[in-house]
């Protein structure tokens, strides 16, 4: 990645949207539409990330939200997954520098505890090293499931009743997302998701009630800037009613 400071303007449009979140699918079709292994589509994939948060600082994007490794993403090959940590690990060593120079700030949300501890290591070094930073909040889902993320909240209120500490009456809308792993993100205004699959796949079941959907047809290792433009015109097209009549 290569933007710098001077490079950075909001967009000059009024409708882009605050926080864009992104289901990246699409790797191991894309490996395999060239004849190659998926561990290549994924590497592929890797610099589609570092593309995307260029484009999305350029663009005044304030929340950028990626489904990197999903809960359901521990049951494929073992082969496959020992890559996609290798990846991991590789993206955050090298690619940190450059995210905290540009002021990005990296929050990671799901289950850390199935992660090697190396890799928790460099996940908290990110997060520490990049806390202060104001100019994009990248937020990377990681071992990440929303029926549990929803789960593990309801599981902190109910102690805390039990406890005393709160009462049934106390249990809001505001207090549930105060439980969440994205507690002081805003909800997402669009989320994205490529290769032509029309689902969500447990991401972000809370946080998307009123999120407008934008399904691409394209692959996520071809995913660049012109993409992303797209789907914020069909989001800028859009009547934001939020259940009420206008």
């Amino acid at each position: 990645m290569t933007v710098t400071s001077s490079q950075i303007q909001p967009s000059e449009s009024q409708c882009v949207p605050r926080h864009v979140a992104i289901i990246m699918d699409g790797n191991g079709r894309w490996a395999r539409g060239r004849g190659r292994p998926r561990t290549m589509g994924h590497r592929a994939g890797v610099d589609a990330v570092r593309r995307t948060i260029e484009a999305s600082c350029h663009l005044g994007i304030e929340y950028l939200t990626l489904y990197g490794f999903s809960t359901e993403n521990w049951k494929r090959p073992e082969t496959e997954v020992s890559d996609l940590m290798g990846l991991l690990r590789l993206f955050l060593k090298k690619e940190l520098a450059t995210l905290h120079k540009n002021g990005i700030k990296i929050r990671i949300i799901g289950d850390r505890t199935r992660f090697a501890d190396d890799i928790r290591d460099l996940l908290a070094k990110a997060e520490a090293q990049t806390r202060e930073n104001t100019r994009l909040n990248l937020t990377i889902a990681l071992s990440y499931g929303a029926r549990a993320e929803i789960t593990d909240a309801m599981r902190e209120i109910a102690a805390k009743v039990a406890t005393g500490e709160l009462s049934p009456s106390d249990i809001s809308e505001d207090l549930i997302e105060q439980h969440l792993s994205t507690a002081g993100i805003p909800d997402p205004d669009l989320l994205i998701r490529t290769s032509g699959e029309q689902r969500i796949s447990n991401f972000l079941l809370w946080q998307s009630a009123y999120t407008e959907f934008v399904f691409e047809d394209v692959l996520w290792p071809d995913f660049d800037r012109s993409h992303l433009e797209q789907a914020i015109d069909n989001f800028a097209g859009r009547e934001r009613r939020f259940g009420a009549v206008i």
